[in-house]
């Protein structure tokens, strides 16, 4: 399909709203998922046109998306304000829900599942961004809190700011979690020290920290299974 090609003009088959009406979101490319929520192209690109430019953007393709700003995307011709914000929002809500607990109270058994559930929304992070996974006596998640975001290479924790809201929910234990931009979730001697301080913290107040995983890229590292601390 050229530039000029209007998905007006295309069959209605291969128009990417009526072919997820009729064989299901999943056989979408990403292109026309984009596509779909652009909405509309302008005179010389169809939203499918604007759509492909937005995923090469950068070299990453459609990964890019995950950790973008509304400014980046403005860049592409026929992508104006609003429809950017519209796609942020819209990668947005896709985090948020992959990460979400259902009504059903998650149980955390071990450092794996901790990593799965966080693993798709902080492994594109260009921050280093520190959250707390606080459980009940069942080790079920009661919430998840953010706790700070810091810099590409730290982010600034207190140990008022990890437990004040775990006091507040009742909170019998928490987990620590929390990504390196690099990609490479091998602990630095700050983050060792740190988990030591709040485990200390933890004993005084009564709620048990009982782990810290770093996020990387794809991969993770528990300091407990590590024996780091």
């Amino acid at each position: 399909m050229n530039n000029t090609t209007l998905i007006k003009e295309m069959p209605n088959d291969e128009r990417p709203r009526e072919k997820l009406m009729k064989y299901g979101v999943n056989l979408l490319s990403n292109p026309e998922l984009l596509a779909i929520l652009i909405g509309s192209g302008t005179r010389d690109s169809s939203a499918i046109t604007l759509a492909s430019k937005l995923l090469t953007l950068d070299g990453t393709g459609i990964l890019f998306l995950a950790d973008c700003i509304p400014e980046e995307l403005i860049n592409v011709r026929g992508i104006g304000i609003a429809k950017a914000c519209q796609l942020v929002s819209a990668i947005e809500l896709g985090k948020r829900i992959a990460v979400k607990p259902k009504d059903k109270r998650i149980n955390i058994n071990s450092p794996k599942e901790v990593a799965a559930l966080f693993m798709e929304e902080m492994r594109y992070l260009r921050k280093e961004f520190f959250q707390v996974l606080m459980l009940n006596t069942k080790n079920e998640i009661i919430m998840v809190d953010n706790v700070s975001i810091g810099n590409l290479n730290s982010a600034i924790v207190h140990p008022r700011e990890v437990f004040s809201r775990a006091i507040k929910k009742s909170a019998s234990s928490i987990i620590l979690v929390h990504n390196h931009p690099s990609g490479n979730p091998q602990p630095s001697r700050e983050d060792i020290d740190l988990t030591s301080r709040l485990m200390e913290s933890g004993k005084i107040l009564g709620i048990e920290v009982l782990d810290h995983i770093i996020i990387g890229d794809g991969i993770f590292i528990s300091l407990k299974e590590k024996m780091l601390v």
